[in-house]
């Protein structure tokens, strides 16, 4: 048993302080996560170290496209999450509990192993919520940094500032998803109370942990692909983030209880990239279409094509420390 951090006794019950879900938790109950256990008024990390997913990946899988570009990071997936998106695509593992099917153990230790002996640079917290993993992930990252390895937080972001705080200097990069931009989105679509939580922790991980932020967002028909919704996102990643944050904006396809919607109309993808190009980003990116060019990077300065891609696979590459290869222009670009 391994026992949780952020959590504090409270009327019989556990309080949880992880995420802003803020669950009270009584003795042989788990929080909303399911992952989270109350037993006997001590917090357990019930899924610390057992895994569900390994494997490895390019970081553009992430995606993540100015961190590391061209490296593999190793990739790991546990069980339970805070939210329950509609359209989950890992909806197998996110909504399983530790004790609905059998789950390895993995050593931080051995994680180190496994990423140097195919050749990551890097291990990528991913596949179900690694916010509610967080011991187990500040441990593996604490390992990763001691063997030069960076980390990657693929997350919905949502979580508090003592959890944020708790892996602050521990983690490289926030990879975070925007999936709407007020409370009723976020109330239909991912079963929690506001979307305040995860715009002011990005916002946190850039400019008091000075991670490198990279957002995502899955525009879905009817859901969150009007104008206005995907202009508050674009304003918001520029003016809280900064012009030079990555938006990656990728395609739905009819899945789970989201089933009944059409594909986004590839014509929305693009008009959401000249949205975000209005609203003074400098990289808007294109993802699960085949839209020739759009996941290029290209110098806001000078035009030309910094890293040209295909999918996961880096076909062009001009740039220098950081900066577009032609004109010197900064990329906000970690190599």
């Amino acid at each position: 048993m391994h026992e949780a951090q952020l959590w504090e006794a409270e009327n019989g019950r556990i309080r949880c302080l992880l995420c802003p879900h803020d669950c009270r938790i009584a003795v042989g109950h788990t929080g909303v996560c399911g992952v989270r256990e109350n037993r006997d008024g001590r917090l357990i990390a019930t899924t610390y170290g057992r895994v569900s997913s390994v494997a490895v990946d390019p970081i553009e899988k992430k995606p993540v496209f100015h961190f590391r570009p061209g490296t593999r990071a190793l990739s790991l997936g546990s069980v339970g999450c805070t939210m329950r998106c509609q359209h989950c695509q890992n909806w197998q593992i996110s909504r399983a509990r530790p004790q609905d099917g059998d789950l390895d153990y993995l050593a931080p230790e051995d994680v180190i192993g496994l990423a140097q002996q195919y050749d990551c640079a890097g291990v990528a917290f991913t596949y179900n919520e690694p916010v509610i993993w967080a011991e187990y992930v500040a441990d593996v990252s604490e390992a990763c940094k001691a063997a030069g390895l960076y980390t990657v937080m693929v997350t919905n972001g949502y979580i508090t500032e003592a959890g944020l705080d708790f892996l602050g200097e521990k983690i490289d990069v926030w990879r975070v998803d925007v999936k709407g931009f007020d409370d009723n989105t976020y109330r239909k679509l991912c079963k929690v109370r506001s979307v305040k939580p995860v715009l002011d922790m990005a916002e946190r991980a850039k400019k008091h942990w000075n991670m490198h932020v990279e957002v995502v967002t899955n525009v879905i028909p009817t859901i969150n692909d009007d104008e206005e919704t995907l202009r508050g996102i674009a304003s918001w990643i520029a003016t809280a983030l900064g012009p030079d944050t990555p938006w990656h904006i990728t395609r739905f396809f009819p899945y789970l209880e989201l089933s009944h919607l059409p594909p986004t109309p590839i014509s929305t993808l693009r008009r959401a990239r000249d949205i975000g190009a209005e609203e003074g980003l400098s990289f808007v990116y294109l993802g699960n279409v085949d839209d020739p060019g759009g996941e290029d990077t290209r110098c806001p300065a000078c035009g030309g094509t910094a890293v040209g891609r295909d999918r996961y696979r880096i076909t062009q590459r001009r740039t220098s420390h950081g900066t577009c290869g032609d004109c010197g222009e900064p990329l906000n670009l970690v190599e």
